[in-house]
């Protein structure tokens, strides 16, 4: 064999015993730099569907009359956030997951005892990040009473931390009054029509994140009338940098000013 012919029959040799040992493959003996990373727990993409809550009955009856309830929750890709809401449904309402016999009622002195109503349920809202957004919708009525009651409350996880964020969670320290002033200046002219001065408005815990902004959501009665419902006051995002700590604050654009 010429020189040549040897040098090229080395080259496919070589060529060969190379491709038998894939790339991507960990090669026997490696080191641990060498080995592929383990990858921290990502953050979850949110997934949500309603779902109906068994009841033991149709009705649950006490010495004060009987109430139907409907309840509803959710079931996502997360457990720990299947269980909060379970845990908060059962501690709100325990009579209507109670197994023990309905109370008898004593109708001598009700000429008529009626039914009241309780109606709950749990939705996603919106996630953007590490931070998801559920609501909490209940409806109750009490037999013969002139209207019912209802109430959303918002409840915003931190995906990363596992836990609910409460407001004090999410704002600055100290930022409390910072805050209260910039909602008013942000939502004077609603505010100046229903007689509301900056003195007394408050915070509310009751908050959600909003396309535009943080936003503060009212029970009925406490700032309008029952007809308007509950009132929600909106926190431009802007206006919020400085007294919400970054981490639960969307990334905004920077704008240079000249």
């Amino acid at each position: 064999m010429n020189n040549i012919a040897w040098a090229v029959s080395a080259v496919v040799l070589v060529g060969s015993l190379t491709a038998c040992h894939p790339r991507n493959e960990p090669v026997e003996g490696a080191t641990t730099e060498q080995k592929p990373a383990v990858v921290a727990d990502a953050i979850p993409l949110i997934q949500s569907k309603s779902v109906a809550m068994q009841l033991p009955k149709a009705q649950a009856c006490d010495a004060e009359g009987c109430t139907q309830y409907t309840i509803q929750t959710v079931e996502t890709n997360v457990d720990w956030i299947n269980q909060y809401f379970t845990d908060r449904i059962k501690k709100a309402d325990p009579i209507a997951f109670s197994t023990e016999p309905n109370q008898k009622i004593d109708l001598s002195d009700k000429t008529d005892a009626g039914l009241s109503q309780s109606t709950t349920s749990v939705r996603y809202i919106s996630q953007w990040g590490h931070i998801a957004t559920f609501a909490i919708e209940s409806y109750t009525y009490a037999a013969h009473a002139a209207h019912g009651m209802s109430h959303v409350e918002y409840v915003n996880f931190d995906l990363k931390a596992k836990k609910r964020l409460a407001l004090q969670d999410v704002l600055v320290k100290g930022a409390d009054a910072k805050v209260i002033s910039a909602l008013f200046d942000a939502n004077y002219m609603w505010l100046d029509s229903h007689d509301i001065e900056r003195s007394k408005l408050q915070l509310s815990d009751n908050f959600y994140y909003g396309a535009n902004g943080i936003v503060f959501a009212y029970p009925l009665y406490e700032l309008a009338s029952y007809a308007e419902g509950m009132p929600e006051l909106k926190l431009p995002y802007f206006m919020a940098k400085g007294l919400f700590k970054p981490e639960y604050l969307p990334s905004l654009p920077n704008y240079e000013t000249k």
